[in-house]
């Protein structure tokens, strides 16, 4: 996405809530009620609500953060400026891994929903006994894929233009589904029949939220976060567009599960053997044919392009910035970062995000549903740095601007990294330890490019860095040996794994701040890009800050 436009005007605040509300609304709404309710039943609706409260914590801690560093793609580069190098590649990497996967995966939703279409080559795109893509499904993300990156990459400013009107017609179809899906008949005994409220467990209610679409839902707030820098006034615009987005969002998703749960007939679900058997492959527009409302038929396969077309110019523009970012820190070539001189897009990060989007779909991109999972896990691994780095800068930074100020973020910062953590637990083995060893490929590339540009003293770099390499092998363990209702092999019961898990993530979290201390002691983060900028615009000559003793 060509944001050269908005880096000179400014993004303006309706702008920017509509980046957000358009992200959110991307394939999630399209596949993440259905799936929630096969594994959580009725109980879907707290899934929704836990994963909004969740996001809304990560939220404002990168509000605090973002305004303060109102960088174009800044999830990529917060790490390094609280921690140094290391560190900074490894969350910009995890960062990096987490928004380029969304790019094949809004293809993939399109295609299952294509499926449902009543042309007979349409039925060979999905497998009816595996309900994943056929040979012939995944020449077609692919090729959608494609063309979706290309729209960006030539036509960038034209689809930046439309993307305020893009974001309303996504924004019409879920509220028109809603209202149709009631008005065919609501039926209030689903709630209750089949095994109860929450049919399956209470563990199967937090596992919906992160293997079932509602992180992956909810995380179109990174696209405020990484292109809010290009805002007129970020201090105020980036809290709010990331409050209005996700409240509305909430209220959206709710209306949607609602809907479902309520308007699937009681002789289906009875036939299913319950919640659990209910599966369609395009599930809202399976569901409206069961109940023959073609129109919203045809309205939802429509949907199915919009709303990931809609999405993919920021998740394109996103990853772009990622890549630029990466180059800019030198652990990416620099010529990732070069800008086309006409369109100003960076045509090279483009390329690579591109190819990392085929590489995925043809490996593990059999499904939504399959993908899903692992990349809102690779999510939440982005998210830890947030509230790390509002903890570092509070105390390392004194002096630097903060236009949004997170209120109790001695409280809240080190709950938000707890919450982090069971979440990622909640992505159930193995897709824990896959986002793992993913993340933790980039320590190696850290250790060898440093190595290459002369750096001899490593153990001074990865210094501030091990902390996450610690915290994602213990949880990842923890997952391996924990409860078989997170996927785990049942040596440690349910309860006590968990409560494990925030043990070793509280204490993980003062321990990367007490890191990022010591790094900014150490001179590793280097120049900051906002004081040191101002003290240049001044003329002054700047003084050492001061900065409290380790504890």
């Amino acid at each position: 996405m060509d944001m050269s436009a908005a880096d000179k005007k400014g993004l303006g605040l309706f702008a920017l809530v509509m980046i957000g509300i358009g992200s959110i609304f991307g394939s999630g709404w399209l596949f993440g009620a259905g799936t929630a309710a096969q594994v959580a039943g009725p109980a879907a609706l707290v899934a929704w609500v836990i994963g909004a409260v969740f996001i809304g914590m990560i939220a404002m801690s990168y509000a605090e953060v973002g305004a303060a560093y109102p960088i174009p793609g800044g999830m990529a580069r917060y790490g390094s400026i609280s921690h140094g190098p290391v560190l900074g590649f490894i969350t910009g990497w995890a960062v990096w891994i987490a928004v380029a996967s969304l790019i094949p995966i809004e293809s993939i939703a399109a295609t299952q929903y294509m499926s449902s279409w009543s042309f007979g080559w349409a039925k060979d795109l999905v497998d009816t006994g595996s309900h994943r893509l056929t040979a012939f499904g995944m020449a077609v993300a692919l090729v959608l894929t494609v063309l979706l990156w290309l729209s960006c990459y030539w036509s960038v400013q034209l689809l930046a233009k439309i993307n305020s009107l893009l974001t309303l017609v996504k924004f019409a179809i879920p509220v028109l589904a809603v209202v149709a899906l009631i008005a065919s008949g609501f039926h209030t005994s689903n709630f209750t029949a089949h095994g109860g409220f929450a049919p399956n467990g209470w563990t199967a209610v937090l596992t919906a939220v992160t293997t079932c679409g509602v992180v992956f839902a909810f995380n179109g707030f990174q696209a405020v976060v990484n292109l809010g820098g290009a805002a007129k006034n970020p201090g105020r615009a980036i809290p709010i567009a990331l409050v209005g987005a996700l409240a509305l969002g909430l209220v959206i998703y709710l209306a949607l599960q609602t809907a479902f749960l309520g308007s699937v007939p009681p002789e289906h679900l009875a036939r299913a053997g319950g919640w659990s058997g209910v599966n369609f492959n395009s599930p809202f527009a399976g569901l409206a044919k069961l109940l023959m409302i073609h129109w919203v038929v045809v309205m939802l396969q429509f949907g199915a392009f919009i709303s990931p077309a809609g999405s993919n110019i920021a998740n394109v523009a996103s990853a772009a910035y990622m890549v630029r970012n990466l180059s800019e820190t030198g652990f990416f070539p620099k010529r990732l970062a070069r800008t086309h001189p006409v369109y100003g897009t960076a045509r090279p990060a483009m390329w690579m995000n591109l190819g990392f989007s085929v590489l995925l779909l043809v490996t593990v991109g059999h499904s939504w549903k399959t993908l899903a999972p692992i990349i809102s896990a690779a999510m939440v691994i982005s998210y830890l740095i947030g509230p790390v780095a509002v903890g570092v800068f509070r105390r390392t930074k004194p002096a630097l601007p903060r236009p949004f100020r997170l209120p109790a973020a001695t409280v809240l910062c080190p709950l938000t990294f707890v919450f982090a953590a069971c979440a990622l637990y909640w992505s159930k083995w193995p897709n824990t330890g896959i986002v793992t060893a993913l993340t933790l490929t980039a320590a190696p590339i850290a250790a060898l490019v440093l190595s290459r540009k002369g750096e001899r003293d490593l153990a001074r770099q990865f210094a501030p860095a091990w902390w996450i390499v610690f915290f994602l092998g213990a949880l990842s363990l923890l997952s391996w040996l924990g409860s078989a209702d997170f996927g785990g092999r049942g040596a440690i019961p349910g309860g006590v794994d968990i409560a494990l898990v925030a043990a070793m993530a509280l204490g993980t979290y003062f321990w990367a701040v007490r890191a990022g201390v010591r790094a900014h002691h150490a001179g590793l983060p280097g120049p900051d890009p906002i004081l040191d900028a101002n003290v240049a615009a001044r003329g002054d000559v700047p003084a050492p800050e001061r900065e409290p003793a380790p504890a």
